[in-house]
């Protein structure tokens, strides 16, 4: 454990448990309602954290990173697309609980899911990003994304249509296993 950052007292990032979900699901509620991070509207409960976890396919899951034992963020790994071709890029995403934000918690997740990516085998990464959530953006340069472009207005929100930016990380040293099957 890496106890050398003081706005952490013990942390962990793991995969997350089914013991997580209520958590997920908290920390995902403080994103939709604050707005700005997600997509979606309808608040989570534990048991849909359950079926989504349950739903997902061998390379791709949920991550958790914990402080003393307390679910403080949360980071996804999913496929790209189910077309074969596409099997090795993912999506990701990372969702920090709105009291511990600018605490690194976010980078570190970000950290981990990367590793986690070219364990999977990706060589692509891909991360949809509202234009309006700067740190967002910038914490995924900071880690070497780069803005492939801006999908204009393709999410309706609170009322007005929202801009995502694209954002890949290519895993260059992450060459094609064959074996992996799309």
């Amino acid at each position: 454990m890496d106890r050398s950052d003081k706005s952490f007292n013990a942390f962990e990032i793991r995969p997350a448990r089914p013991d997580d979900a209520a958590a997920i699901a908290h920390i995902h509620n403080q994103s939709i309602a604050a707005g700005g991070a997600t997509m979606e509207d309808e608040p989570k409960t534990t048991a849909s954290v359950e079926r989504r976890v349950a739903a997902l396919g061998p390379r791709e899951g949920f991550m958790v990173l914990t402080d003393e034992e307390r679910v403080v963020g949360w980071g996804l790994i999913k496929t790209y697309s189910p077309r074969s071709g596409y099997r090795f890029a993912c999506e990701t995403a990372v969702y920090v609980d709105r009291q511990r934000l600018g605490q690194g918690i976010g980078s570190r997740l970000k950290k981990a899911l990367i590793a986690r990516c070219k364990a999977l085998g990706y060589h692509h990464m891909v991360a949809k990003i509202f234009a309006s959530n700067i740190a967002s953006i910038a914490y995924n340069k900071r880690l070497g994304y780069e803005v492939v472009g801006v999908q204009k207005e393709i999410g309706f929100k609170e009322g007005r249509w929202c801009d995502i930016v694209i954002m890949q990380l290519i895993l260059a040293d992450v060459e094609p296993d064959l074996s992996i099957k799309g």
